[in-house]
């Protein structure tokens, strides 16, 4: 029996070499994953902080002397961080006047858009009407549209309605410039429900308006957040239309209230640094909003996706 044992050969002890051959790949296949996961982790992190890095470079800049900013030798950390650029930038320079009325004009934007948005998106989308089509070509025809052909029968509609200047004319134009896109958006989102669902609760009783409610409104709020957010950066951002609609110094947005803030300091020499910390005040509500709405987008998503 001994014999027997030590004339069988290695590999009958061993497995056979298929399988050792099996065991070397699949160990050979786990350490590449490793190597590429890591390479993958690293350069995601390369790019994410190529993305900070201006955003950084911006804060940083704000809380340093523009002496120190001035120099030749770049200075990657705040030294000396001082806070008088940011007490420099909204003391007597209108910002608070421009904060609210950015405010205002932001407020009234997002809403509109959200309701005339979402309304539309659920026309087309969950019925059939003369004239569908033709609407939907319209949006998009809109979209085409460049807002510089715009701007001299902009300019004589609030003038004739005596809304130059004000937050409704404003909040007119920012929603009529924002709600096509808006409306594609939420299109998407709408029709990615199934109207089935809406059938199947009104089977079990609810009325059409409950069933929408109850059902279908739950699942939209992703796309109503995305929605929102990207109405709220464009009305935040805009420049071009309240540089033709708010044309009184005493009335203008943040944007705005920046390039008159830095034109101001060019004749003595611009002071980088405080147009860095108005640069920062002005960004700092939408980094706080754009945080705050993307775990509310996150957790909507996956409440809709367990729903559906």
């Amino acid at each position: 029996m001994s014999a027997t044992h030590a004339s069988a050969p290695a590999h009958a002890r061993g497995g056979s070499p298929a399988k050792v051959s099996q065991a070397r790949l699949a160990t050979t296949a786990r350490r590449k994953f490793r190597v590429s996961k890591l390479v993958g982790n690293l350069t995601a992190i390369v790019v994410a902080l190529l993305w900070v890095f201006p955003v950084y470079w911006m804060i940083n800049s704000s809380f340093t002397p523009n002496a120190r900013l001035s120099s030749r030798t770049p200075s990657f950390f705040p030294t000396n961080a001082t806070t008088a650029n940011y007490e420099n930038a909204t003391d007597g320079t209108g910002f608070w006047s421009a904060l609210q009325m950015s405010l205002l004009i932001t407020i009234v934007t997002l809403i509109a858009v959200i309701l005339f948005a979402f309304l539309a998106a659920l026309a087309i989308s969950r019925f059939k009407f003369r004239g569908r089509k033709s609407f939907i070509v319209a949006v998009l025809f809109i979209q085409m549209l460049p807002a510089e052909g715009l701007f001299i029968a902009q300019y004589k509609m609030l003038s004739a309605t005596n809304l130059l200047n004000s937050v409704v004319g404003v909040s007119i134009l920012y929603t009529a410039a924002i709600v096509p896109f808006t409306i594609w958006m939420l299109r998407g989102f709408v029709a990615g429900i199934p109207a089935e669902l809406e059938e199947a609760a009104m089977v079990d009783g609810l009325s059409r308006t409950k069933a929408f409610l109850k059902i279908t409104f739950p699942l939209l709020a992703p796309g109503l957040v995305a929605a929102g957010v990207y109405a709220f950066l464009q009305a935040w951002n805009e420049f071009t239309i309240a540089l033709v609609a708010l044309p009184a110094a005493d009335k203008q947005t943040l944007p705005l209230w920046l390039r008159g803030f830095l034109n101001a300091s060019v004749n003595q020499g611009v002071n980088w640094a405080q147009v860095m910390a108005a640069s920062t005040l002005i960004a700092l509500p939408v980094m706080i909003f754009f945080l705050f709405v993307q775990n509310k987008m996150t957790g909507g998503l996956v409440s809709g996706a367990v729903k559906g």
